[in-house]
Order: C-alpha cells, then structure tokens, then sequence
C-alpha cells in the first residue's frame, strides 16, 4: 500500500460527489430493496446480460472499488459472497450505512481512493466496480491496486462508459451521431460543467496492454446497449443513439498466477 494522499483528481471528485450524493438516496433505496441486479445508465437486467452468469459467489472475498451506495455489493452478500466496499466520498458510504441498517445486512466499508486502499495484499477472489474506479479513477492507477488486492486466479470485472460513447460525447450537450474528439491519446477527461468531476478513459489498445502489464488475462469484452424504450436522466445520455450503438462496456479478466 502506498500513501494515503489523495491524488489532485480525487479531491475534485470527492467535492462532486459530496456535493451530488443526495441526488442518490432515491436510486440507492430502489437498488437495496430488490435482489435483482442490474446494470448502467439503463438498468440492463443481470438476467439478461449475463455478465455474471459464470461467476459462484457463495464464499467469494469481494472488493467494490468505488462503491457509492454499495448496492453491488448488497447484491453479492445476498449470493453468498463476503464484500468490502471501498469509497472516497464520506456521504456516499453514510447512505450505505443507513441502507445496511435499514436491511439488517453489514460488511465492511472502507474510506479510501481506489487508486490506494489501506488493505492487505491478495486478499480477495474478485474486483469489482462500476461506474466507480472504472471512470473516476486513473486506469494507470486502480488497476495495478486491484491486481495488487488479488489473489492469483482472481478476477476483475468492471463497466464504464463505451470508448464509442466517449467519442462521440460533446463538451456538454446528449452523445452525437458523428465523432467529435480524437480516439488517439485518451485517457483523462474534464468537462467544463463545474458539477462534473474528472473521468478517464482508455482506448482499447491501450487498456489491453494495461491488463496484460499487470498479469491480467481478458476473459471477455460486453457491449451494452439500452432496451427499446428505455430512458435515461442523465443529461448527456441519448436514448435512442444507446439502442443503436454501444452505450457501455463490461471487461472481464483473470489475475494470472
């Protein structure tokens, strides 16, 4: 583990997100009252995605990497699993709490970046996170951190934005039909609204290199696209583009020995 100093990016997102969390409670209270998971902007059903179909959480160590609200890791406790979820944002992890009372269901919540956890060395079988580390965290940051947190054999699965929808997303305003911003050099983005934090994105290139870098074999790569008729509050969201193109992305991999 390294130090406890917040990188420049995380202080920002920590402001953003203290300052949006109450605009969560509702979202937070809807995910912990169901036992079913679903994922992104538009709530695509785990059972029809799959994308933890091959995953047995009876007795998994699970580490949520930005969790928020933790409702992921609610989801994984009720399968059997045993998760630790990890958040910068006090007021985030105060909703977890209270959610946690409400359900009488407890597991570790940890205040910390993503991008440095105060925990032990290949202490869990899995790492997760969406629309967490995934985007708030440097890629060159979180993803050595999770490697570190694994066992060997372990795995990483994460969602974030598509690297299609990125491309396609103006400086403010919904997702285009055309591109607008070059795909080569991605990595860090700060939009000028002063209610976004600061998000990174890597091209595909770039974040396979970065997995096999620290031992991690890509085990599949799932584009998600919106139902029909689904909507979404986001103001940068499209609806009708998230039908057609993919709107988020879900990467898999495996911590080799």
């Amino acid at each position: 583990m390294g130090s406890s100093e917040l990188s420049s990016h995380a202080e920002r997102n920590r402001e953003v997100w203290t300052r949006a969390a109450k605009d969560y409670v509702a979202a937070a209270e809807r995910s912990w009252a169901t036992d079913e998971i679903d994922w992104g902007i538009y709530g695509v059903k785990e059972a029809d995605l799959g994308a933890l179909a091959d995953v047995d959480f009876d007795a998994l160590d699970v580490v949520e990497l930005g969790c928020g609200t933790a409702y992921f890791s609610a989801w994984f406790a009720r399968r059997g699993a045993r998760p630790v979820g990890v958040d910068l944002t006090p007021a985030q992890l105060e909703t977890a709490r209270r959610m946690q009372a409400e359900h009488g269901l407890e597991f570790p919540l940890v205040e910390a970046s993503a991008e440095d956890v105060p925990l032990p060395d290949a202490r869990f079988d899995l790492a997760f996170s969406e629309y967490g580390a995934s985007i708030w965290c440097d890629p060159y940051r979180w993803v050595p951190e999770a490697a570190r947190l694994l066992r060997p054999g372990g795995r990483l699965i994460f969602l974030a934005n598509s690297i299609l929808s990125i491309l396609c997303s103006p400086d403010t305003g919904r997702i285009e039909e055309r591109l607008l911003r070059p795909y080569r050099g991605m990595h860090r983005f700060e939009w000028p609204a002063e209610d976004e934090g600061i998000d990174f994105h890597l091209g595909w290139g770039d974040m396979l290199r970065l997995l096999r870098a620290n031992r991690f074999e890509l085990e599949d790569y799932l584009e998600v696209y919106a139902p029909e008729g689904a909507t979404s509050r986001y103001p940068w969201a499209n609806d009708e583009w998230a039908t057609k193109w993919p709107v988020e992305e879900i990467w898999k991999a495996r911590k080799q020995a």
